[in-house]
C-alpha cells in the first residue's frame, strides 16, 4: 500500500511539471525542426534526401527470414516474395537475351576452307614422317541435289526445317541443363544452326558458342531463304573420308555425280551427318551395323513425313554399300600403321575432333623411332621367309601384330601388317588373337598379390615363389567344391604341351617353363576374377579379357601386341605400369593443342614384379622359347600358345624395352582363327610356332 501510493505521487508531480514547462521551450523546438527543413535544401539536403530514400527502400525490402514465424517456415518465402524473385530472374534473363541479341553479328565471311593444309606427323627425332588430311569439298547447287535425297537429310536431321525459326528450344534446353550441371552440351541443333556451327563457329560444344550459335541462326534465318540455308548446309557439312559438301561425298562413297544419287543411298550419306567416324562402314563390323540401322530408320522416317511412298520404300531393301576408301599413296609399308595409331590417340586424347582434323594444319609429334620401326619390319620380313603360302595351305592368311614399347609407355616401334596400301587394318592394334601361356605371368603376378583361397568362405593363403604345385599332366582341375566340371559334363583336366608331367613343382618353376596344369590350378585357387584384376591393373583392357573359366589363365584373353607390351613393361619398371602412348606434342599452326599426359601408377608391389620378372629370366636361361646365348643377359620373356593351337606369341623385355609378338591365321572371308596346324612345314602335331620367337630375337639383338 505504501509504495503504489508512494508512486502514484511522484507521477502526478512530474505531470504538473511537464505541464508548466515554459512557452519559450516549445517554440525553440519547433524552431529547430523548421531550421532543419531549410537546411535540407542547403549544404546538407543531398544527405537528407539519400537518408529518406534508404530508409524507405528499407521498408520496402523483404523481410526474410520471415518474422513471425517459428522454426523451418522461417525460411519459407512467401507469395509476393516468390513472384518477386522469379519477376526479378525473368527481367534480368530478357534485358540479357535482348542486349545478346542486338550485339551479335553474322559474320562476313565463311570459315576459311581455302586455307585448308595437310597434317604432318613427325618422328620421334622431328623429322617429317608423313603428311595426311588434304580436304576434298566442291559446292553445288541445290537443284544439282535430287529432291528425295534433300529430305533424306532432313527426315534424319531436321525434319521442321521449312517451318521452324532455325533454332530448337529443346537443344537450348539441354544446352541449359548440361550447362547447369557442369557437362558440355548436347546436339539437337535445327540444320540452320548446324549450318552456322559449319561455316561460322567451331564444333566445339560449349554453351558460349552454343549461344552465340542461336542468335546467328535466328537472323540467318529471318535474312536467308530456306533453300539457301539448306544448300549451305549440304555444302559445309562433312561427311567423313576427307569429304566436305554431298558433292564430293557422293564421289567419295559412291564414285558418282550428286545427281545420281538414289534416294537410297542418299539415305546412307544422312546418316553419316550424324558422325561419319561412327557410321561410315570401312571402319568395321560395329560401324556397319550402325550404318545399315540407321539407313533403315533414315528410309522409314521419309516415309514417315509424307517424303517417301510405301511402294518406293519397299525396293529399297538392300543396304547400298559404299566403295572401299582409297588409301593415301603416302602411307605405304609401316607408316600407315603409324599414321592410323597417332590419329586414333589425338581423338581419344585432346579435343580434336575428326571433322578438325580433316581441316587440317596439325603438327603431331609422334614417339616412333624409325630405326626400331624398321628394325622390326626386317625382322619380321627375314624370319618368315620360310613361308610358303603358294606351296603349303597351312602358311596362308598369315596375321602378325607386334610392337615395342617403353617402361615409361612410349610406342616405339610397331608393325601392323605387310603394307599398308594392301592390308589396311592394323594387326598391332588387333583384339582377334588370344595370348594362350604367355598370359601366365599375370595369373602368377595375381597369385603373389592376393593368394589363393581353398576352401569356400575360408581364409586367403600367402604364396610365394617356393610354393609347390602338382604338374602333372592331365590332373582333374578343383573348386572348394570339387572337380570343375564343364558344360558337356566332362570333368576339366589341365593338359601340358607334349603331355609332359613335372611332378611336385614351385610356382617359380610353373612359370618359367609354362606349366599347363599348374597354371590352371593356380588361377582358379587365386580366384579368376582377381586374376582378371591384375592384369587390368598391368595395362590389359577390361574388354579383352576372356570368359572366367579355367581355360581363362590358359589365354583366352584377346590383347593387342601394343598392350601386351605395355603389360610386360610393367614388370620391367617393377611393378609401375604406364598407358601407351603415341604422341608427344600437337600444335595447329603453331599453337599447342593440350594432350592428355601418361602417368605411370603403381599396378603391382616391386616385389611381386621382382618374382615374375625372376621367373621370366628363368625361363630364358632354361632356353624356353628362346636360347638366353642368343639375347643375351638380362633378358626376361616367354612363349605363349593360345587355344586350340590357333595363335603363337612371344612377349618379354630387356632393360627398359618391352616387346610382344604375335601371330595367327584369319580366315578372310568369315574371319575366324585357323589353327597353326603344320605352319611352315612343321609337324601337325607341333603346338604353337617358333616365328613370334626368332621375330622377337632378331629385333630385340640388333634394336
Amino acid at each position: 500500500m505504501f509504495g503504489q501510493g508512494w508512486g502514484t505521487a511522484v507521477s502526478e508531480r512530474h505531470s504538473r511539471a511537464r505541464a508548466r514547462k515554459p512557452l519559450a521551450s516549445v517554440r525553440g523546438r519547433r524552431g529547430q525542426r523548421a531550421r532543419s527543413r531549410r537546411g535540407a535544401t542547403g549544404a546538407g539536403g543531398a544527405l537528407g534526401f539519400l537518408g529518406a530514400l534508404g530508409a524507405r527502400l528499407a521498408r520496402l525490402r523483404p523481410a526474410y527470414p520471415r518474422p513471425g514465424r517459428k522454426g523451418a517456415r522461417r525460411w519459407i518465402p512467401s507469395w509476393r516474395q516468390t513472384l518477386g524473385l522469379f519477376g526479378c530472374l525473368f527481367g534480368t534473363f530478357a534485358a540479357t537475351v535482348t542486349v545478346l541479341y542486338a550485339t551479335t553479328d553474322i559474320p562476313t565471311d565463311l570459315n576459311a576452307f581455302a586455307t585448308q593444309q595437310d597434317n604432318v606427323y613427325y618422328w620421334a627425332d622431328g623429322s617429317e614422317m608423313a603428311r595426311t588430311g588434304a580436304v576434298n569439298r566442291q559446292d553445288t547447287a541445290l537443284d544439282k541435289v535430287p529432291e528425295k535425297v534433300r529430305w533424306a537429310a532432313l527426315a534424319a536431321e531436321n525434319e521442321t526445317f521449312y517451318t521452324d525459326s532455325g533454332v530448337s528450344v529443346s537443344g537450348m534446353t539441354r544446352a541449359v541443363t548440361r550447362m547447369i550441371g557442369g557437362g558440355d552440351t548436347q546436339g539437337g541443333s535445327t540444320i540452320t544452326q548446324q549450318y552456322v556451327k559449319n561455316a561460322y563457329l567451331n564444333q566445339r560444344q560449349t554453351f558460349t558458342r552454343k549461344l552465340t550459335e542461336m542468335f546467328i541462326a535466328i537472323k540467318l534465318d529471318n535474312k536467308m531463304s530456306k533453300s539457301d540455308i539448306l544448300q549451305g548446309y549440304l555444302n559445309t557439312s562433312w561427311y567423313g573420308r576427307g569429304s566436305y559438301g554431298i558433292q564430293r561425298a557422293a564421289h567419295a562413297y559412291y564414285g558418282k555425280d550428286v545427281s545420281e544419287l538414289t534416294p537410297s543411298e542418299g539415305a546412307f550419306l544422312a546418316a553419316l551427318l550424324k558422325g561419319a567416324g561412327l557410321y561410315d562402314p570401312s571402319l568395321g563390323p560395329k560401324n556397319h551395323e550402325r550404318a545399315v540401322e540407321r539407313w533403315k530408320w533414315i528410309l522409314d522416317r521419309m516415309v514417315t513425313i509424307g517424303k517417301l511412298s510405301p511402294q518406293e520404300r519397299a525396293t529399297y531393301t538392300t543396304f547400298p554399300e559404299p566403295k572401299a576408301p582409297p588409301k593415301p599413296a603416302g602411307l605405304t609399308g609401316q607408316t600407315g600403321y603409324l599414321v592410323d595409331t597417332a590419329h586414333a590417340y589425338v581423338l581419344a586424347h585432346t579435343d580434336v575432333s575428326d571433322k578438325d582434323f580433316d581441316l587440317g594444319g596439325y603438327q603431331i609429334h609422334t614417339t616412333f623411332e624409325k630405326p626400331k620401326v624398321d628394325g622390326l619390319a626386317k625382322a619380321v620380313v627375314d624370319a618368315t621367309r620360310g613361308l610358303d603360302p603358294d606351296k603349303r595351305e597351312a602358311d596362308r592368311d598369315v596375321r602378325i601384330g607386334a610392337a615395342s614399347v617403353m617402361a615409361d609407355g612410349r610406342i616405339v616401334a610397331l608393325y601392323g601388317g605387310p603394307d599398308y596400301l594392301k592390308q589396311g587394318f592394323n594387326d598391332a592394334n588387333s583384339t582377334v588373337v588370344p595370348a594362350g601361356t604367355a598370359f601366365a605371368p599375370f595369373v602368377y603376378a595375381s597369385a603373389l598379390t592376393n593368394g589363393i583361397q581353398r576352401e569356400r568362405g575360408g581364409p586367403r593363403i600367402p604364396v610365394t615363389p617356393a610354393t609347390v604345385y602338382d604338374g602333372d599332366d592331365k590332373i582333374a582341375i578343383r573348386t572348394p567344391e570339387g572337380p570343375y566340371w564343364d558344360r558337356s559334363g566332362k570333368i576339366v583336366k589341365g593338359r601340358n604341351e607334349g603331355g609332359k608331367s613335372w611332378g611336385k613343382i614351385t610356382l617359380r618353376e610353373v612359370v618359367a617353363q609354362s606349366v599347363n596344369s599348374s597354371v590352371m590350378q593356380l588361377g582358379m585357387d587365386v580366384g579368376l576374377d582377381k586374376v582378371g584384376r591384375t592384369a587390368v591393373q598391368c595395362g590389359i583392357l577390361e574388354d579383352s579379357l576372356g570368359p572366367q573359366v579355367p581355360a581363362f589363365s590358359l589365354g583366352t584373353t584377346r590383347p593387342s601386341a601394343i598392350r601386351m607390351a605395355a603389360a610386360y613393361a610393367t614388370f620391367a619398371a617393377k611393378g609401375m605400369n604406364a598407358e601407351p602412348y603415341s604422341v608427344t606434342e600437337v600444335s595447329r599452326n603453331g599453337d599447342p593443342v593440350p594432350v592428355e599426359k601418361s602417368v605411370a601408377v603403381r599396378a603391382l608391389s616391386a616385389s611381386v614384379a621382382g618374382a615374375v620378372d625372376d621367373a621370366l629370366r628363368a625361363g630364358v636361361q632354361n632356353g624356353h622359347g628362346v636360347a638366353a646365348k642368343t639375347v643375351g643377359a638380362g633378358t626376361a620373356a616367354t612363349a605363349g600358345t593360345g587355344p586350340d593351337n590357333k595363335s603363337a606369341w612371344f612377349a618379354g623385355y630387356r632393360g627398359t624395352v618391352a616387346t610382344a609378338v604375335s601371330l595367327s591365321r584369319i580366315d578372310p572371308k568369315s574371319q575366324e582363327l585357323l589353327p597353326l596346324d603344320g605352319l611352315g612345314g612343321t609337324a601337325k602335331t607341333v603346338q604353337g610356332s617358333a616365328y613370334p620367337g626368332d621375330i622377337w630375337t632378331r629385333f630385340m639383338t640388333k634394336r
